[in-house]
């Protein structure tokens, strides 16, 4: 099974990848394809009877604006499908993308699930929860952070909960929909265990070794602080996207849609393992800050 992956130098991409090894065709910038180039992705996926739809952005940088890349980029990956014959496209969606929300990230995922709806090809529409593995923005930032500052905040003063999936169970889900072994053509993908987002942070804290201090801040200082560090760093310790997820929770999914059966459903748990297999080594420095790095 041939399988073309947008964004497959991405976090999710990657692995998928590296899964699929010899038949798997790499879409990405990084390889000379521009994610809205309709005329590119069809030589891309020539050859190809499935889609991976995974590229997407958590925060806007010049003209890699959410519009372009989750709403006009679907509309060119359904069309070069199209052209293509690919007769199945899987795209990786957020839990809660939904419309009318207020958040430009949440509200252009879901406009790109309602193109992959009405665009009459077979697909697959996974509504994601937060995922992590080695190269996220999950274990990686809290980790470096706990390393670099003596304190930690936790999102509003009462803590929501999150189900975070493993990059490998994510990718076992994925490649069960490219295989057409998923039933729904929406489902809600969650990892095995529901806690809170400040026992995730204390759990990572424990793996490296740190004891922070603990402390609950008002939802407004973490959207304030997700707007800085989009402004500053090359990577944000939390964009404003990822600050609105915390803030509501991650462990169910909005709109409502179906699980995966009992037999496709994550299952690997958060454990000490999972997660010192996804710890990166260093801790922030001067080198994350977008002024310093353009000096360079």
């Amino acid at each position: 099974m041939r399988t073309a992956i947008t964004g497959g130098t991405g976090f999710i991409g990657r692995h998928l990848a590296e899964r699929l090894g010899d038949e798997a065709i790499v879409v990405s910038r990084r390889t000379g394809v521009q994610i809205d180039d309709v005329d590119a992705l069809a030589e891309a996926f020539a050859g190809c009877d499935t889609v991976a739809h995974c590229a997407g952005i958590n925060r806007e940088i010049g003209d890699q604006t959410f519009q372009r890349i989750h709403i006009d980029g679907t509309r060119a990956v359904i069309e070069a499908a199209r052209r293509a014959g690919v007769r199945r496209i899987v795209m990786v969606s957020f839990l809660r993308a939904r419309p009318d929300c207020g958040s430009g990230y949440h509200e252009s995922k879901w406009a790109a699930e309602e193109l992959i709806r009405a665009s009459g090809t077979d697909h697959t529409i996974l509504k994601l929860s937060m995922v992590y593995g080695p190269g996220d923005h999950m274990v990686d930032h809290v980790t470096r952070a706990v390393r670099t500052l003596p304190a930690f905040a936790t999102v509003g003063f009462r803590e929501r909960t999150v189900r975070p999936v493993p990059v490998a169970d994510a990718v076992d889900v994925l490649v069960a929909a490219l295989e057409g072994r998923v039933a729904e053509p929406t489902v809600a993908v969650m990892g095995a265990e529901e806690f809170t987002l400040g026992e995730a942070v204390r759990r990572i804290a424990r793996v490296a070794g740190r004891r922070p201090i603990f402390f609950p801040a008002p939802v407004w200082t973490i959207r304030a602080l997700a707007q800085l560090t989009e402004w500053t760093m090359v990577v944000p310790l939390v964009a404003k996207a990822q600050a609105r997820m915390l803030a509501e929770g991650v462990a169910e999914s909005a709109p409502h849609a179906p699980e995966l059966p009992p037999e496709l459903r994550p299952s690997r748990p958060f454990s000490d393992d999972s997660i010192r297999a996804a710890m990166p080594d260093g801790r922030f420095s001067l080198d994350d800050l977008r002024i310093v790095r353009a000096v360079g």
